[in-house]
Formats: structure tokens, C-alpha cells, sequence
């Protein structure tokens, strides 16, 4: 049995049952590193290379953690995760596909890496692909891997259906593999106002990253939304129309989101959380702030997070886009 980790960033929030569940059932145990920490930035910025945005100085921290702990680091180089081809060239920006090689030339005394190419485009016929690779880098058989795929497959599926449930991915982590959690533990109290927020997930799920961003809301009484509470049919019907799709995956789900919540009552303001030094979401978040100004009717801000941001600095930035919301509504009542 090897001991596989897995860093607690990046894809992590979306992906994790599935690469759980999968390691687990070829009989492997899995290792995450700890949740972020000042400790596992300032080992990131140590490591990687100084023009690199916080999420990667942040990949980098949390497979620093794991050395000395696991005998390989899961660190796929990630092409595409859309599925089916319903966007041909979308893929992911150039650091995540150069991250296996980013480790390699900047982390020492690193474990065997699992850096398996991943390129959803094809469908299933790659996620076979994928997993007989890894399959036969950890000596599992054919039968084996097909086992363990199915198995991930349906454990992947149910935890998507609570994110559509309104949960966040830890707590539908949660649910997923502790018998003794039920739904109705996360049922929210009626909210004051609802507001969706959107942006990369590494971002917006983050607690540190985002220094605490979410429950700041909730300590208002808001009730928080995001893109990944969206359906694939919702996410494509909001961009319907639009001149052109992104190229990048991230950064196409964070706008259909927005502009599915713009488009729609269902919230009363959109925040978008962005990081600094990154290239595609320079341009998301213009695209977003325009199409806010364009339809004029639910409010936007964007938050921009580096390894700077303090937590007063957003709280008092969250105090007020909530004041703005309430003044906004007694207007409308009068």
C-alpha cells in the first residue's frame, strides 16, 4: 500500500472526492495537506518563482508539507476537464499545465510525482485512459482500475448533487465520506440578503486565501451562492448569445456564473474574488464588470486577494457592499 497526497489547493475543492475515492479503492491511502496557513505560503513563495500568482506559490507550500509524509504527490498536468468537447480549445492557463514542472525544478527531495496528463475533451474514453495510467504506476490491474473508476465515478457524482444542493464542497465532503452527517445539519437560517460569489475555486473556498471571506458574509446574515451550485444546462444557458467563449476553464465557469446571477433575481449582488498577477482573470473580471454596468440591475464588486490582503481591509469592504444593499432595498420599498 503507498500513501498518495494530495494537495488541499487548486482543483482540490472540486475534484478530491473523486481522487479519493479512486486511490482508496486500488487500496492506496490518501494524504491531504493541511489547510492553507501563513506557514505554507511563506514556504510556497520560498519555492516557486516570484512573477507566480498566489495560488501557485500556494501549490507549491502545500506539496512542500507533504514531503517526508507520502511516497507520491498527485500532480496531474492539467490540459482540459470539460468534458464531451462542447468547447474545443478550452484548457487551463499555462502554469497549471507547467506545474509537474515547476516542482521538479524548484522543490527538492520530492517523491515520485503522478503528473498524468489530463484532457477531458474525449469523455469517458480518457478517464479510462487516465486511470489505467496511473493504474499501472501504482501495479493495479485492468480490472482493478475499472472497479475503482466506477466507484469514483458515483461517489464524484453524489457530492456534485449536494454542491447543486446549495452546500459547499467541504461540507458536501463532509457528507460524502462521514456516515454520520446528514443534509440537514448545513440547512441555512432565512438570510438577510443573498449574495453569489464568484471566481476560481481555489479562491472563493479557500478561507485563507480569501481571509475569511465567506464567513464574513455570513456574519452579516448573508447567504452565499456560487457557480458551482449551477447546473451544466444553467451554466451554458447564461452565455448563450455571448460574442465568444474564454479559453480557459476556470475562467469560463466564474463568468457563466456571473452572468447567470446578473441575469436573474435569484441574488442581490454578485462579489468576484480575484487574485493578483493572474492574466485570465485580469480579463474576467473586466468582462464581468462590464456586463454589470450593461444590465444595471444587481450590484457588483471584485475583491482582489494577494498575499498581502489582511482581513480588515475585506471585512470593511464586505460592511459596506451589505450597507449599500440594504440602502438600495429601503429605496425601492419607499
Amino acid at each position: 500500500m503507498a500513501r498518495i497526497g494530495i494537495p488541499r489547493t487548486l482543483a482540490y475543492f472540486l475534484y478530491f472526492p473523486f481522487c479519493r475515492e479512486f486511490f482508496g479503492s486500488l487500496g492506496h491511502e490518501v494524504v491531504t495537506s493541511p489547510p492553507t496557513s501563513k506557514l505554507i505560503l511563506d514556504e510556497g513563495m520560498k519555492e516557486a518563482v516570484s512573477e507566480a500568482c498566489i495560488p501557485i506559490k500556494v501549490f507549491h507550500g502545500h506539496v512542500k508539507s507533504l514531503i517526508g509524509q507520502v511516497d507520491y504527490i498527485f500532480a496531474p498536468r492539467l490540459v482540459s476537464l470539460r468534458k464531451f468537447g462542447d468547447f474545443g480549445t478550452e484548457t487551463f492557463c499555462p502554469k497549471f499545465l507547467g506545474l509537474p514542472d515547476m516542482l521538479k525544478a524548484s522543490v527538492s527531495n520530492l517523491p515520485d510525482i503522478i503528473d498524468t496528463r489530463i484532457d477531458l475533451k474525449r469523455g469517458w474514453r480518457e478517464i479510462v485512459r487516465v486511470g489505467m495510467e496511473i493504474g499501472k504506476i501504482l501495479g493495479a490491474s485492468r480490472s482493478k482500475v475499472w472497479w475503482a473508476l466506477a466507484r469514483a465515478q458515483m461517489v464524484q457524482k453524489r457530492f456534485q448533487r449536494l454542491l447543486l444542493r446549495g452546500l459547499m464542497p467541504e461540507e458536501a465532503m463532509e457528507i460524502v465520506f462521514d456516515s454520520t452527517s446528514t443534509l440537514a445539519a448545513f440547512q441555512k437560517l432565512q438570510p438577510e440578503f443573498r449574495v453569489a460569489v464568484v471566481g476560481y475555486p481555489y479562491l472563493i473556498y479557500d478561507t485563507f486565501l480569501n481571509v475569511g471571506l465567506l464567513d464574513i458574509l455570513r456574519r452579516e446574515n448573508v447567504a452565499v451562492y456560487t457557480q458551482d451550485m449551477l447546473s451544466w444546462h444553467k451554466l451554458k444557458a447564461a452565455v448563450r448569445g455571448f460574442p465568444k467563449h474564454l479559453f480557459w476553464f476556470f475562467s469560463n465557469r466564474a463568468l457563466e456564473g456571473a452572468l447567470h446571477f446578473m441575469g436573474r433575481k435569484e441574488v442581490d449582488g454578485v462579489i468576484h474574488v480575484t487574485a493578483f498577477a493572474c492574466g485570465p482573470d485580469a480579463m474576467v473580471d473586466r468582462l464581468m464588470e462590464l456586463e454589470a454596468k450593461k444590465r444595471g440591475q444587481i450590484p457588483f464588486m471584485s475583491i482582489m486577494v494577494d498575499e498581502h490582503t489582511g482581513e480588515a481591509g475585506i471585512r470593511t469592504r464586505i460592511e459596506a457592499f451589505v450597507d449599500m444593499l440594504r440602502y438600495r432595498r429601503a429605496k425601492n420599498e419607499d
